[in-house]
């Protein structure tokens, strides 16, 4: 049976794709910082629950032991926005949290886990970036600073493991909606949360980003899918979404 690790397994895309692999024939190692949330998901795919701070290097050591030496697909979900601020405004610590979660902890988990998708000899490298990581947007700020960075990261990487078996995608976003992203990114504030959504009509789902995810995943081991970038219908750039009423 092959196997993956999902980072950021406690909900949203996270756990949509381990639930998509699941189904799929993978293994899944749900990884994230509550215990209480991939604990059962494990018990429901029948996968294997690694509580783990993807910034936090010792933690990412005991991933990489528990995975073991063989590992077939690698999913850096783990990420996120703090706030809406303009740069000229913006906290620079919102900066750091922002850099460590989406860069720092994808480096860490990458460098951890590359021996093991290399020794599978069929490996893939699946990064959760955003079309955040490629067309900036006011407000954006220190997201879209981070989410470049995956993006720098990940075609480096391509280059790095040039003539190694192992293929390295990123998956950009745009619009969805899941149960956490903008509320954390307000502080929890559900009312800025939902407003983000207001008059779109079907922006896209979890289930969607995991879909894609898994179609990667699945491709010939020869087909490398460098970059995919999904958007709902409604939206056309990261400023330019269709609203209704």
């Amino acid at each position: 049976m092959p196997t993956a690790v999902v980072t950021g397994a406690s909900s949203g895309i996270g756990a949509a794709t381990a639930r998509s692999l699941s189904a799929a024939g993978f293994h899944v190692f749900c990884v994230a910082r509550r215990t209480e949330r991939i604990e059962p998901l494990a018990a429901e795919i029948g996968g294997t629950a690694v509580t783990c701070d993807v910034t936090d290097e010792s933690q990412v050591a005991a991933l990489a032991e528990t995975v073991g030496p063989s590992l077939d697909l690698l999913v850096n979900n783990a990420g996120g926005a703090i706030g809406t601020d303009h740069v000229a405004v913006s906290d620079p610590d919102d900066w750091r949290r922002m850099y460590e979660v989406n860069v720092v902890g994808t480096l860490l988990v990458t460098r951890a886990l590359l021996p093991a998708l290399v020794a599978s000899g069929a490996g893939t490298l699946l990064n959760l970036g955003s079309i955040a990581g490629h067309t900036p947007y006011v407000g954006g700020g220190g997201y879209v600073a981070a989410k470049h960075g995956v993006a720098a990261m990940t075609e480096t990487l391509r280059l790095e493991l040039n003539g190694q078996p192992v293929r390295v995608t990123e998956i950009a976003p745009g619009m969805v909606r899941t149960d956490e992203f903008s509320l954390n990114r307000f502080s929890g504030d559900a009312d800025k949360a939902d407003s983000v959504y207001a008059g779109v009509r079907e922006p896209l789902v979890a289930e969607d980003i995991a879909d894609a995810i898994t179609w990667v995943a699945t491709r010939p081991q020869h087909v490398n899918v460098d970059l995919m970038v999904l958007k709902p219908l409604a939206q056309a750039a990261s400023w330019k979404v269709h609203r209704e009423g």
